[in-house]
């Protein structure tokens, strides 16, 4: 004889969410996008991880270039930036130069972040900025109307490849691996607990982050990034997998077919910010 479930309350949950006070980091605004969107978890991920961390949200700021990821600003309340095209790290660095006590977390899709902005990550890596950079990879230019991106995969039907796509997509892990990227990790959306863990030890790292987030986008990728493909491919890191070992990072990040989820590499090194303070010492400077 089966047990029957216990019965859940919509008021007792409710409050649970309300006392839990993950609420104030969200804004009235609703998130527009499509039913079914797995930036919905993702935008849940950042305030629970914000909530967690206890982020003051007057001390804390969004930036996010042009894409269906980049309304996110518009969805919390936090400050928020949204910037041109691809320009979500310049903007970034520059805020958090400006003012070091900020944390600073950047907001980009993969067309964003690897095809108008993709020279600019290189850069924000091995300066070890400290921000965070969130990455949501739908494959897909979604807002749009569905366009091949630069991680879209090969033989994907697109509105601009109805013959398939021919292009082997980038791979983004390796990139930031070997641009000198201080945390790299990969969550998955359809893994919100874990996706939420890996977004609050992003933000918590000192220096640059980069979190890539598989994420499917339901209305113009009906064969590739979905969430029982994605589900059926991605896996755990190696419960031996050591963070420190930038090779075996690599070797973890070559293959696509099958994403490991978790935290690739982690280095502890001088922030940009704290090189500009050793560079302001030997000029006789002050910092403020």
């Amino acid at each position: 004889m089966s047990i029957p479930a216990m019965p859940v309350f919509v008021d007792v949950k409710l409050r649970e969410v309300q006392e839990s006070g993950r609420l104030e980091y969200r804004s009235r605004s609703l998130p527009t996008w499509c039913p079914g969107c797995g930036y919905f978890s993702i935008v849940e991920g950042v305030t629970h991880a914000c909530n967690e961390m206890g982020i003051s949200r007057d001390q804390s700021v969004v930036v996010s270039g042009i894409g269906c990821a980049s309304r996110f600003p518009f969805f919390v309340n936090l400050y928020g930036f949204h910037t041109l095209h691809g320009r979500v790290l310049p903007v970034a660095t520059g805020i958090k130069t400006a003012n070091d006590r900020l944390t600073v977390i950047g907001i980009g899709g993969d067309g964003d972040g690897f095809a108008i902005g993709g020279g600019h990550i290189s850069h924000a890596a091995k300066r070890n900025v400290d921000i965070t950079y969130l990455l949501f990879d739908n494959g897909i230019y979604g807002l749009t109307k569905g366009q091949t991106s630069p991680l879209s995969a090969v033989g994907l039907r697109t509105t601009t490849t109805p013959f398939e796509n021919p292009e082997r997509p980038l791979n983004p892990l390796m990139m930031l691996l070997s641009y000198g990227a201080s945390w790299v990790g990969q969550a998955y959306a359809g893994h919100p607990d874990h996706l939420r863990e890996m977004i609050t030890q992003a933000v918590a790292h000192r220096g640059f982050s980069y979190l890539h987030i598989l994420s499917p986008c339901v209305t113009f990728d009906k064969t590739s990034k979905t969430y029982v493909n994605l589900g059926l491919q991605v896996r755990k890191l190696p419960e031996n997998h050591d963070p420190s070992n930038l090779m075996a990072a690599m070797h973890q990040a070559q293959d696509m077919d099958h994403p490991a989820l978790g935290l690739y590499y982690q280095q502890f090194r001088p922030t940009l910010g704290d090189t500009f303070e050793q560079v302001s010492a030997k000029a006789g400077g002050h910092n403020t």
